[in-house]
């Protein structure tokens, strides 16, 4: 017979569950986010590329587009990149509780991520994250056991050299390089052929994809790579320091979102003006150079708001809502994809090019919603999701429960 748990235990368990709560609501919400930057480049081959889509004719076809650049673009990538360097303390002090190795297993599972991020880039969207978090993966691990000063310090030390890079670089070329390097004949002929493949036969869309793989590789590894390492980096001193243990006071996430939102929101409009009209000039270098110190700000506003209302008087239908999707997010992120990919690519409808903004914002949000029900009655009755089981057996060599327990420890 168990002897009863004295006050403090209880705490520490009520605690325990409220940090993954909390970060489970976090990583579901940041689903949300991510699906409509993804849509966008699935629903149009010219989206990104600075010409005109064709697609994009009317005036509520640009409000939602500029609205998707402005609020949603270069954010919420960031935020799920913090709370995978957070979920990185929570598996480790979960093998210290248990006893066993943490490096091997930790290995394995950024391997099994590598080649789920390698077949989700040449099967459905090259602009998968779960490569480059794989390999950033090995950079966690190595500062896992540095100070939280010294982390940190190193995260903003990133962002501030990434930055440094842009603006550097858009000063050259100001000073030696044309007006503009679009070439947009070039581009809209790209553009064309690569909408022409994906809306052909599947062997037509894994080419598409085969052929954008260099392009995206060097955006993924000169602008998204150092910047979710920075936020790996970030992630990993919060939870050193245990910042999700119990709820950060309402004061304290009022002043993030009021420093949080005008600051992120002038660079994102800064960021969206230059990315719309002045693709291949300097002030768009420029802004990227901007973005980068400013988008972590408007996701830790974003972060603040949510935060705030989960521990509101709705609070708990709020986390009820999200979090289950987050307990999952690695497989609703590789559902979102095929999905889309079925709606748009010759594996099933082919419709790229065909939907306006409005519509493809609309598909996703229903998307989405069908995702939280599926993902609430799914968690309810088992202990992960079907891909984050696979996850878990290849990191840990066996087979874990299928079915739900009364307590869970971090994937």
């Amino acid at each position: 017979m168990q002897p009863p748990l004295d006050t403090n235990t209880k705490s520490a368990s009520t605690a325990g569950r409220s940090r993954l709560t909390d970060l489970d609501a976090l990583r579901g919400f940041a689903l949300l986010g991510i699906a409509v930057v993804n849509a966008t480049y699935f629903a149009s081959a010219f989206h990104g590329t600075g010409v005109a889509d064709p697609g994009v004719t009317t005036t509520s076809d640009r409000a939602v587009s500029t609205l998707i650049t402005l609020l949603f673009e270069t954010k919420f990538y960031l935020l799920f990149s913090f709370l995978f360097g957070y979920s990185f303390t929570l598996q480790r002090l979960s093998a210290q509780r248990r006893g066993t190795r943490f490096t091997a297993p930790f290995l394995r599972r950024l391997a099994a991520l590598f080649a789920l991020g390698a077949a989700h880039a040449v099967l459905l969207f090259t602009g998968d994250i779960l490569t480059t978090y794989a390999v950033l993966g090995l950079v966690l691990l190595a500062a896992g056991g540095l100070r939280v000063r010294t982390v940190a310090t190193a995260a903003c030390v990133l962002l501030v050299l990434t930055a440094a890079f842009y603006a550097g670089l858009g000063a050259l070329q100001a000073a030696f390089g044309p007006p503009s390097t679009l070439d947009a004949q070039a581009v809209t002929a790209h553009a064309q052929h690569a909408t022409a493949l994906l809306a052909g036969d599947p062997a037509q869309v894994i080419t598409a994809r085969l052929e954008e793989l260099p392009d995206t590789a060097a955006l993924l590894l000169l602008f998204q790579a150092p910047c979710a390492l920075a936020m790996f980096l970030l992630g990993l001193a919060a939870g050193k320091r245990d910042l999700l243990a119990r709820p950060i006071s309402a004061s304290a996430l009022r002043r993030v979102q009021l420093i949080g939102f005008p600051v992120g929101l002038a660079g994102a409009g800064l960021y969206t003006h230059a990315t719309t009209h002045g693709t291949g000039t300097p002030g768009e270098t420029f802004a990227l150079a901007v973005d980068v110190l400013t988008a972590p700000a408007l996701a830790a506003a974003y972060a603040a708001t949510l935060l705030r209302l989960i521990h509101s008087r709705y609070g708990r239908r709020i986390a009820g809502a999200l979090a289950p999707a987050g307990r999952m997010a690695l497989s609703n992120y590789l559902t979102q994809s095929a999905v889309l990919a079925v709606v748009f690519t010759g594996y099933g409808f082919a419709a790229i090019g065909r939907l306006a903004p409005a519509t493809v914002l609309a598909l996703v949000l229903a998307l989405y919603a069908l995702q939280l029900s599926a993902s609430a009655r799914w968690m309810r009755t088992h202990a992960y999701g079907p891909l984050e089981w696979l996850l878990r057996a290849a990191t840990h060599l066996t087979l874990p429960p299928w079915r739900a327990a009364a307590e869970r420890t971090p994937v």
